[in-house]
């Protein structure tokens, strides 16, 4: 089972947010839902989405200035929704931190279509720098660092630790870090996982830090800090 891409669904409307979490995760995607802007925003930093979904109208923090936060804080790739359909709004949408506009009504698969064209498409999601905790992990330097200490890794280390870190606090199993990590075909009854997380556990510890590699016996592995 390869990594579900994350989606976060930003709507004040149940209905809507109930539709797309039904019809995005029977697409494979993993679907997390806010029922307001800020709860949204606060989702989208804590946590980052591999991309976002947001409605405009909204009560109190609306998608536009959802986007245009969310934009100054991080790169990740956002389809706004809108039952605006003026050229005018849609350049708004666009100008404020928005990668797509779609109008509603709109079809569940020209939406599916739309998501999964912005995560091939990747843009500023994967020249971003990506952080947890105090490990920083730039992509298109292929580059870590843990606090101010640089992390020397081969090439599959990195790619493991990508991974990890492009959906932390999410509990993955052997098979998805095998497959992400090593690609299809791979035997996954072999030990090289395990000996790549000691790996990357020596290297991302060496100066004494705490742990964020944790081993869920059974299950597989999550990126999260160590539960004292």
């Amino acid at each position: 089972m390869p990594v579900q891409a994350q989606v976060l669904v930003i709507d004040d409307d149940v209905n809507i947010t109930t539709s797309l979490q039904r019809a995005l995760s029977y697409a494979g995607f993993g679907v997390t839902v806010a029922g307001d802007g800020v709860s949204g925003l606060e989702k989208a930093l804590a946590r980052p989405p591999d991309v976002v979904v947001v409605d405009v109208m909204m009560h109190g923090l609306d998608g536009l200035e959802v986007a245009r936060r969310l934009r100054a804080e991080s790169g990740v790739p956002i389809l706004m929704l809108s039952a605006r359909d003026l050229v005018q709004d849609r350049v708004r949408g666009l100008e404020c931190g928005a990668d797509d506009y779609l109008v509603k009504p709109f079809a569940l698969e020209e939406l599916i279509a739309r998501l999964r064209a912005l995560l091939r498409r990747g843009g500023p999601s994967e020249a971003r720098v990506l952080q947890f905790s105090d490990m920083i992990v730039d992509p298109s330097a292929r580059e870590v660092r843990r606090g101010d200490r640089g992390v020397e890794l081969t090439a599959r280390e990195f790619d493991l630790l990508t991974a990890f870190i492009r959906h932390p606090r999410q509990v993955l199993t052997r098979d998805q870090l095998m497959e992400f990590a090593w690609g299809r075909g791979y035997d996954a009854e072999s030990k090289v996982l395990e000996v790549y997380v000691r790996y990357l556990r020596e290297k991302l510890e060496a100066g004494g830090e705490p742990r964020l590699i944790q081993t869920l016996r059974g299950v597989g592995y999550v990126l999260r800090e160590t539960r004292v």
